[in-house]
């Protein structure tokens, strides 16, 4: 059996095409960290950063002024982050007499997120975030999601984490700046 070189060109092109198509698949259209610049660490005031919310009303993060914020930066297109968002409700709905508030900043665009909540509603305020920009300016200097910042009474940022949360996780990562 003999294989000529047209069929082996053909078969060469079909996996370069197989592997590109697997590329563009996996990276293409994913969020990347691009901002230059210095990473908010903990301590820091944060910037009173403008988001509209799904229906495009504006909302700025001293609207929580005065209660502790779980910020948490999630996308529709993130396993972990749709995964951790029953979990968050469930904790704002039990927490919510020491004032402690969640937002959820979506690095999404506003149609897929409202999709997304339509089909799956949270009962905490979801922000659009845009681009990994956002990310940045809230410490996340690798791009990872789910992110989430705690940021105290005062408008400084308590903590931040990378990953999605286990329950008692959580409540560990909370409780000291409840008290």
């Amino acid at each position: 059996m003999t294989v000529d070189r047209s069929h082996l060109l053909i078969v060469a092109v079909a996996i370069v095409g197989a592997l590109l198509g697997l590329y563009a698949g996996t990276y293409v259209g994913q969020p990347r960290l691009v901002t230059p610049g210095t990473l908010l660490k903990p301590g820091e005031q944060l910037t009173d950063l403008a988001f509209s919310d799904v229906s495009g009303e504006p909302h700025r993060l001293s609207e929580w002024n005065g209660k502790v914020v779980l910020v948490n930066f999630w996308a529709t297109w993130c396993g972990p982050c749709r995964e951790e968002m029953p979990l968050l409700n469930r904790t704002r709905r039990e927490l919510a007499g020491k004032d402690l508030e969640v937002v959820g900043i979506a690095i999404d665009d506003a149609a897929a997120v409202g999709s997304f909540l339509n089909a799956s509603p949270v009962s905490y305020p979801i922000l659009i975030g845009g681009n990994t920009d956002t990310l940045y300016q809230f410490g996340d200097g690798s791009g990872v999601l789910p992110y989430s910042v705690l940021v105290g009474r005062d408008g400084k940022l308590l903590s931040q984490r990378a990953g999605s949360f286990s329950d008692s996780g959580l409540h560990r990562w909370l409780q000291p700046h409840l008290d």
